[in-house]
């Protein structure tokens, strides 16, 4: 099998990765860490002139100015004042205002070449009003981050009112200064710090590839190739040896691979018998199979020769052999007897306990004793040997096909189920009484009830309304009534292959958990 791409190059493509993410993680570092610095610098530094000019100015002078417009030597000491501080520290603007609900105007600006600008009003820049309002309600400072309607872009800066000889806010100080530095000085920091990454980087890469392929990749080569003589080894039963000593984990994996050829050898031997064994098994069981299936009726149509009813039964196993199983045969010429049995368990001891119940009701049937009697008789020859307290529920009905009457006893199982001519199937909850196996002694009784032409009887295992599908969810008896009375006048075979492929449906992917087992009988 080719390499596409060798444990070095994949390993060392994993390392690159990791360093890309490891550069731009330490650039974004280094990015907001500069930046709140340099924020918090900058910041001190239009705090302090804005501080500065506000104990500075004269705050009653200030109405003054508004009232007459008229500026005097005290006028110009302080737009002096403010023009040496903006040059000193760089500012972009640097000026005294009064603002307004709508805008602002001027009382000093650091940028006044001469003309008078006392009262001449402006608009707020991105968030002035708000800013302003903020700053002018007797708050020390105020610092803001803002962008400009002309050509300065981002600034930031900061407010400060300045007071009167009451103490009322009469005007604010602004200092705006440019972001376009920072930027320039963040760049040029993140870009530095990348080249220097980079070379450490590129050194690393290549002490790492080497030391990768010295210590790990020839290692795992020799070891791959001694694994791929290891059938041929085995086949002619020489020792593998593996020439690995690294003194690490893969002189370790070297050494389980030794190991494991010497239990691989024994493993084959055995398993070759394990298998031969399985093999006799599951011919044995296949043949059980056959033979299980040989005793239950199972040609169809059973009775060809009798047009005064149609039966069908079906039996699915859920392993090769199962516990569940039906009979039906005649006890006389107008006497027919009908069984539907569950064994508890499943696989060979259930199959083995089926046979012998099945054979126990059949003779005890055919020597004309009564539902309730054979029930009792059985139940009496089976606990008398039972060490490993099986038991077996079952269903027993006895139609005299001459008048339609069924005579009936139920030993714990499932409810029957049956539909009068033209009408539904429903559940007949019959008189219920204990397993078969269960308590030595003890009595059943039986009932009856009577099928009209028309009429279909349904029994059935508890297999078919306990199906459960992938999301734990049965089958249920609701819903095997919904799917019979989908198609009530279906005649038996149909009708038993209708639910079979319903429960096929709703269980899905999901195992079959137990065996499902189906009578029914219509009456022509």
């Amino acid at each position: 099998m080719a390499i596409k791409k060798g444990l070095t190059q994949k390993a060392l493509c994993g390392f690159l990765a990791f360093s890309v993410v490891s550069v731009l993680s330490i650039s974004i570092t280094i990015t907001v860490g500069k930046y709140g610095l340099w924020v918090k610098s900058m910041f001190h530094v239009t705090q302090g002139c804005a501080l500065t000019i506000s104990d500075t100015v004269d705050g009653d002078s200030i109405r003054k100015y508004i009232e007459t417009k008229e500026r005097d030597a005290y006028y110009y000491d302080i737009r002096n004042y403010l023009q040496s501080t903006k040059d000193n520290f760089h500012l972009m603007c640097c000026y005294v205002y009064i603002p307004t609900e709508t805008d602002f105007y001027y009382v000093w600006d650091a940028d006044d070449k001469g003309e008078n600008i006392i009262g001449i009003h402006d608009s707020y820049s991105s968030k002035g009003e708000e800013l302003t309002d903020k700053a002018f309600s007797k708050t020390p400072v105020y610092d803001f981050i803002a962008d400009s309607s002309d050509d300065y872009g981002r600034f930031m800066g900061t407010a400060a009112p300045i007071y009167d000889s009451n103490g009322e806010p009469v005007a604010l100080v602004g200092i705006e200064i440019s972001t376009q530095n920072l930027r320039t000085l963040i760049i040029e920091t993140v870009l530095k710090a990348v080249v220097i990454i980079i070379l450490v980087i590129s050194v690393s890469s290549v002490v790492y590839y080497r030391n990768m392929r010295k210590k790990l990749v020839q290692p795992l080569l020799d070891l791959t190739n001694a694994t791929n003589d290891m059938v041929d080894d085995i086949i002619n039963q020489e020792k593998i040896s593996i020439d690995v000593h690294t003194d690490d984990e893969i002189d370790m994996l070297a050494r389980s691979f030794e190991k494991m050829e010497r239990n691989l050898v024994k493993y084959i031997s055995e398993n070759t018998k394990i298998t031969a064994e399985k093999e006799r098994i599951s011919a044995e069981l296949d043949m059980a199979k056959e033979i299980q299936a040989g005793q239950l009726p199972n040609v169809f149509p059973a009775f060809p020769d009798r047009p005064e009813f149609d039966i069908y039964a079906s039996m699915t196993p859920a392993k090769e052999v199962g516990g569940d199983f039906y009979d039906f045969f005649f006890i006389d010429n107008n006497h027919l007897a009908m069984v539907m049995a569950d064994v508890s368990g499943k696989g060979v001891p259930a199959a083995l306990f089926m046979m012998s119940s099945k054979i126990l009701i059949n003779n005890y049937a055919m020597m004309g004793l009564s539902p309730h009697e054979v029930l009792e008789r059985t139940n009496e020859t089976i606990c008398k040997n039972n060490q490993l307290k099986m038991f077996v529920t079952v269903w027993i009905g006895i139609l005299e096909i001459s008048t339609g009457k069924v005579i009936a006893a139920n030993a714990g199982h499932e409810y029957p189920i049956i539909r009068n001519p033209d009408g539904n199937f429903e559940l007949f909850k019959d008189k219920h009484g204990f397993v078969i196996g269960g308590i030595k002694g003890k009595k059943y009784k039986e009932y009856e009830f009577t099928m009209q032409k028309g009429s279909t009887l349904f029994v059935y295992t508890d297999g078919v309304p306990e199906a459960t599908n992938a999301n734990e969810e049965l089958f249920g008896t609701n819903r095997l009534i919904e799917v019979m009375n989908q198609n009530p006048d279906a005649m038996p075979q149909q009708l038993l292959t209708n639910i079979h492929e319903a429960v096929n449906q709703f269980v899905g992917d999901a195992p079959q958990f137990d065996d499902l087992t189906m009578l029914g009988i219509t009456l022509l």
